[in-house]
C-alpha cells in the first residue's frame, strides 16, 4: 500500500471538502502538521472523515508534542498505523517490547491530546490499551498548546 504524503494540495483537498479556506502557510512538515490538526478537528466537528495523510500529520504533530512535553524513554505511545514515540522520564528499555506501552486509535489520540476526551473516560470506555506501571498518561494530557 502506498502512503500519500501530506502536501499543501492534499491538505487543500480536505479543507475544500470541509468548506475551509485553502492552506496558505509554508510547505514544511511542521507547519503542514499544525494545519492538519486544525483540519482534522474541523472534520470531526462536521462529522466528516479526515483523509489519511491529514490524519497522519495531526497524529504525528501531537505525538511529537507529547515527546517534547514529557521527555524520556520509559513509555512507548503507539497510534497504529500512523506513528509511535517514546516519552516520560524514568527507566527505559533498550531491546524488545517495552514494559510500558500505551496504544490507541487516531481518533482517541487526537481527542485525548486536545482535551476533547479525558484519560479516565478513554480508559473506562476501553479506547486505550495501557500496560505497565508507568503507562498512565493522565498527568500529561491534554497537551499544552504548542508550536
Amino acid at each position: 500500500m502506498s502512503r500519500t504524503p501530506l502536501t499543501p494540495a492534499v491538505l487543500d483537498e480536505q479543507r475544500r471538502a470541509l468548506g475551509l479556506p485553502p492552506y496558505d502557510g509554508p510547505d514544511d512538515p511542521s507547519a503542514l502538521r499544525r494545519a492538519a490538526l486544525d483540519t482534522v478537528l474541523a472534520a470531526y466537528d462536521s462529522g466528516a472523515e479526515p483523509a489519511r495523510p491529514v490524519l497522519r500529520g495531526a497524529v504525528r504533530l501531537l505525538l511529537d508534542r507529547l515527546a517534547d512535553q514529557a521527555p524520556g524513554r520509559s513509555v512507548e505511545v503507539r497510534v497504529p498505523p500512523y506513528a509511535a514515540v517514546q516519552c516520560v522520564d524514568g527507566p527505559h528499555h533498550t531491546r524488545g517490547t517495552p514494559p510500558n506501552v500505551v496504544e490507541m486509535d487516531a481518533v482517541t489520540w487526537i481527542t485525548l491530546a486536545t482535551g476533547r476526551l479525558t484519560w479516565e473516560d478513554a480508559m473506562s470506555a476501553h479506547r486505550v490499551r495501557a500496560s505497565g506501571p508507568r503507562a498512565d498518561l493522565s498527568a500529561h494530557l491534554p497537551l499544552a498548546p504548542g508550536a
